[in-house]
């Protein structure tokens, strides 16, 4: 039976840093990391799953943009930023 991995990008604690060393960010844990926190954890951890893993509601899960937001496109010859 494969294992599930926790996504931190879908806990509520997650954060991305913009620090290009370390990337990646647990609030609650509060470290910043190379890895995905999920991964120190289980590394930390013995293989044992992060607990504090906590699902981000489905509205931010959502790739759509929130109400009253309204994509545009981008001028043409400049990448899109989205």
């Amino acid at each position: 039976m494969p294992t599930l991995r926790l996504d931190c990008r879908r806990c509520t604690r997650y954060f991305v840093t913009w620090d290009e060393h370390f990337p990646h960010g647990c609030r609650c844990m509060g470290f910043k990391s190379r890895r995905l926190p999920s991964e120190e954890v289980r590394q930390a951890m013995n293989g044992v799953e992060c607990a504090l893993f906590e699902l981000k509601s489905a509205a931010r899960l959502s790739s759509d943009p929130p109400a009253g937001v309204k994509r545009v496109k981008a001028p043409e010859g400049r990448p899109n930023s989205q």
